[in-house]
């Protein structure tokens, strides 16, 4: 598994923004169907919400990579 941080600058990012930050989808519209999909997992769980509030602390999997958001 390839583990990765991602820093942010506010409160939070939301789940599909987080994905297309880190470049793991090409598109906002992808990154949707990925989440309703069941293909991210968020703290371990898989979760079906784009509009995740993505906080410091949290970890988020997808395809392989691991992000930790500090």
């Amino acid at each position: 598994m390839k583990e990765q941080e991602f820093k942010i600058t506010g409160e939070y990012i939301h789940m599909i923004q987080l994905l297309k930050a880190m470049s793991l989808v090409g598109s906002g519209g992808e990154a949707k169907e990925c989440v309703l999909d069941g293909l991210v997992s968020y703290n371990g769980e898989i979760d079906y919400r784009m509009r995740l509030k993505v906080r410091k602390g949290d970890e988020v999997e997808f395809e392989g990579n691991l992000i930790r958001v500090i």
